[in-house]
């Protein structure tokens, strides 16, 4: 019997390689606590504290509340996940020099950037779970629209991401934490992220092409009626490639 000692340089396959990244980059946002706060326990609280205080604000749907919060609840948790958590977590990488230092090794770019978004999806499936568990204990009965569901969770992911990743492209880590939490509460009380854009009157009209108004109308219609709602969905997709162009353009690495 004979060893092979050969030495056999040369970077992993490009799939292995997303496949690893992607694990830690999920590894690293349930490491750490502000990142679960924004992806599981924050919502989780606006979903039980919503549809038991509903009724006490005197807040009415034509669904019951659960079936009505649930999917809002949905959107508002890719928004922290897509946005917040990785415009943060992508501007203190640049400040420490991370993303420097992942430029220098066999990873190319483009694998960084599918790793996030492996990333992202495994915490969405994670989020999707944890959100569905406790929706159907609250008493959630959806009617699902599988392919509305789908593109919403993947128009919307993509429109998040590229708006986080050009405000984390152009700003400083401190200035991109303070941003990106201000646009979340703003978009999480006025976006129609939560509640239906009907439920905001006359500004119910502009909510609805917001990314945060388009992506939980999308999941309403999927998630409520069973339908896929399209214009919701071409919003959606016009934010996202307005976020890829902004961030290509003016991302800086380091």
């Amino acid at each position: 019997m004979s060893l092979d000692l050969t030495p056999r340089p040369g970077a992993a396959p490009f799939p292995r390689m997303v496949v690893a990244q992607a694990g830690m980059e999920a590894r690293l946002m349930l490491r750490n606590g502000e990142q679960l706060l924004l992806a599981v326990v924050i919502p989780v609280l606006v979903l039980v504290g919503g549809v038991n205080g509903a009724h006490h604000i005197g807040i009415h749907f034509t669904h019951p509340a659960v079936d009505v919060f649930t999917p809002g609840v949905l959107a508002l948790a890719i928004m922290s996940t897509s946005f917040t958590s990785l415009a943060i977590a992508t501007g203190f990488e640049r400040r420490y020099g991370v993303i420097k230092r992942l430029g220098a090794s066999p990873l190319p770019r483009s694998g960084l950037l599918a790793g996030k978004a492996g990333g992202l999806l495994l915490i969405e499936v994670l989020q999707v779970l944890v959100i569905g568990i406790v929706g159907a204990l609250l008493g959630w009965n959806p009617h699902v629209d599988v392919p509305g569901a789908v593109l919403a969770f993947a128009f919307g992911t993509a429109a998040f991401a590229g708006l986080g990743l050009f405000v984390a492209g152009v700003l400083r880590a401190e200035a991109t934490l303070a941003a990106a939490n201000l646009v979340y509460l703003l978009l999480m009380a006025g976006g129609a992220v939560v509640l239906p854009s009907s439920s905001y009157g006359a500004f119910g009209h502009v909510t609805a092409f917001l990314p945060s108004g388009a992506l939980g109308d999308a999941l309403r219609h999927a998630l409520i009626d069973g339908t896929t709602a399209w214009r919701n969905l071409g919003v959606l997709l016009v934010w996202a490639a307005l976020g890829t162009v902004l961030t290509a353009r003016t991302f800086r690495w380091e």
